[in-house]
């Protein structure tokens, strides 16, 4: 059973910078793909970035050349980092993971979640 907490989240302006954080407990991540959706207020859950085990990653359009996806395997971590933040990255933040090599881009493949972390981009 792994275990996930999302840390990092705040209040930032636009054009602005974050780092979110997920920390697995209760098992490694290796052999995992480890993800980042967001939830909006009123809207569905999206994907945002995934990066896999070996280290290869995948971005969402939306976020390709803002955001980046990185594997911390010392610390057991996986950071989500954030830059050139726009009011429409407003979400909470959620960390995900599946056992996989392969990166999905949907939330129903994901089987372990943290709780979520809020990111609100003020303009």
């Amino acid at each position: 059973q792994v275990q996930l907490v999302e840390s990092g989240g705040g209040l930032v302006q636009a054009g602005g910078s974050l780092r979110l954080s997920c920390a697995a407990s209760g098992r490694t991540f290796n052999g995992y793909v480890v993800a980042w959706f967001r939830q909006a207020p009123g809207k569905e859950r999206e994907f945002v970035a995934a990066v896999r085990s070996s280290g290869g990653s995948t971005l969402a359009d939306s976020v390709k050349g803002r955001f980046g996806i990185y594997r911390d395997n010392a610390n057991n971590a996986v950071s989500l980092q954030m830059s050139s933040l726009k009011p429409e990255d407003t979400a909470i933040y959620y960390c995900a993971a599946r056992v996989s090599a392969v990166i999905s881009t949907s939330d129903v493949w994901y089987r372990y979640w943290g709780q979520g972390t809020q990111v609100t981009v003020s303009p």
